[in-house]
């Protein structure tokens, strides 16, 4: 008997392995990123380095823009056997380096790897999805893969935050390392079956060599201005900034960097929010667990209360969408920005107020959460609904790259902040509130951009 198309699923047996190993894979890297935001200021403490706190999520974020470029580019060549084994490999070396730390240089060291393997694997999976399935059923697979960062934002925070509390930080990395396993053991049959499409490889090498510059640049940048106080901070500083420029305008859209009306506007606006959202999340830890005495649990209970925010918004915002065709998009991200700022707001009352500052914690990371809940997938369907026919691949690629160099490029200045801060004897609370008043500029740039978004016309037949 023929199976019809309303009879096939993601789980049928010719599916199920790759559909349960590429959901393992995300959902651990996902848990990973949420479980490190949760365990850094117990790890940068027991290994003696508050100073580089920022480069604990700077150096996994900027390698991992690294790997989904550089594997992405070569992906054709190679195959997605070979490329996601290489991936797993180097985000396994970066677990056990991670874990096995003495030092916050080798824990670094640990987190690059871990982000080019992370970059690389998130490659191999949008390019598995392609190959082995159906054009009926990838929408299935997309909606099941965006479903496996639910989980882990939710518990993932606490759960490390208990593990770090009554075991040790070191368990959290450990902990990886069965889920990678049995995530490789399902996909890597079906990997071996894919056959290798050949494209012309001139763009893409341009874009790795890009990639890898910008990279080297924001590295000089970060490590210039944590000793800004010294000249050869500032030359280190100034050089790496000038390094930046040009690989800056290759990877990103025409126009991004003075913000022009429409498609570069989206796309610098929810670089400014995203940037703000992770850098927040990350410090707001840290001043909950070093300035307010609270426990890593109870730390990441807050951090998961953004989390659920974040999917309650996400979920109000696609019933709005279907309601008014599109037409209210441009609003909805204006309106998210503004509960952002609300909620980063709340988060410097909370670590500046002597008493009371819990209950402010949590209303900043529900108000963050639900902002961007509303703002982050209405900028990815604004940006895509601008994009011309043949270059929705670019776009999404685009997307993908603001999402993970803004942030690091904003938690690696706060980080500089703070390292400033206790070389000039000014203290923690002081470094961590010029971090978070960062933060809080950033998100209003982006809600001053949010007004040069420019909705297609075309929306209103959607």
């Amino acid at each position: 008997m023929e199976i019809t198309a309303k009879e096939t699923g993601v789980f049928d047996a010719k599916y199920r392995a790759l559909t349960i190993g590429i959901i393992l894979a995300v959902t651990t890297v996902a848990f990973e990123g949420l479980a490190v935001v949760t365990i850094a200021p117990s790890l940068a403490q027991k290994l003696n380095g508050l100073h580089l706190y920022g480069w604990i999520f700077s150096s996994f974020l900027l390698a991992q823009i690294l790997g989904t470029m550089i594997i992405g580019a070569r992906i054709n060549k190679n195959g997605v056997f070979a490329s996601f084994g290489i991936s797993i490999l180097f985000f396994v070396i970066g677990i056990v380096i991670a874990a096995t730390s003495v030092n916050m240089i080798t824990l670094i060291i640990g987190r690059v790897f871990q982000g080019f393997g992370g970059g690389g694997i998130i490659t191999c999976v949008y390019y598995s999805i392609t190959l082995g399935y159906p054009d009926k059923l990838r929408t299935k697979i997309l909606a099941l893969f965006s479903g496996a960062y639910i989980l882990p934002a939710l518990i993932g925070p606490y759960i490390a935050g208990l593990i770090a509390e009554h075991i040790s930080w070191r368990v959290v990395f450990w902990l990886v390392l069965p889920f990678i396993g049995l995530a490789v053991m399902l996909t890597l049959p079906a990997f071996r079956k894919f056959t290798v499409r050949v494209n012309k490889p001139s763009k893409n090498n341009q874009k790795e060599g890009f990639a890898v510059l910008l990279t080297i640049g924001t590295g000089m940048l970060l490590a210039g201005l944590g000793y800004i106080t010294d000249w050869k901070g500032i030359v280190l500083s100034v050089a790496g900034l000038l390094i930046m420029i040009q690989p800056l305008r290759k990877l990103l859209p025409e126009g991004t960097l003075s913000a022009r009306r429409g498609l570069p506007a989206t796309i610098a606006s929810r670089g400014f929010f995203v940037a703000s959202y992770n850098a927040t999340e990350s410090y707001v830890v840290l001043a909950l667990t070093d300035v307010k005495k609270l426990p890593a649990d109870m730390a990441g209970l807050i951090v998961a209360a953004g989390a659920l925010s974040w999917s309650a918004a996400a979920w109000l915002q696609s019933r709005f969408d279907a309601k008014d065709h599109g037409m209210g998009r441009k609003k909805r991200v204006i309106i998210g920005i503004g509960f952002m700022i609300i909620g980063v707001a709340a988060v410097i009352l909370a670590v500046g107020l002597p008493e009371g500052g819990i209950v402010f914690a949590v209303i900043s990371q529900l108000f963050t959460g639900f902002g961007i809940g509303l703002a982050h997938p209405t900028t990815g369907a604004i940006a895509l609904q601008n994009t011309k026919t043949g270059e929705e691949g670019e776009i999404s690629a685009s997307l993908q790259f603001t999402d993970a160099f803004s942030p690091g490029v904003s938690i690696g200045v706060g980080g500089a902040l703070i390292a400033v801060s206790q070389s000039l004897n000014l203290g923690l609370l002081t470094g961590i509130i010029l971090a978070l008043s960062l933060q809080l500029i950033l998100v209003l740039l982006s809600f001053t951009i949010s007004f040069r978004i420019k909705q297609a016309k075309a929306s209103a037949e959607n």
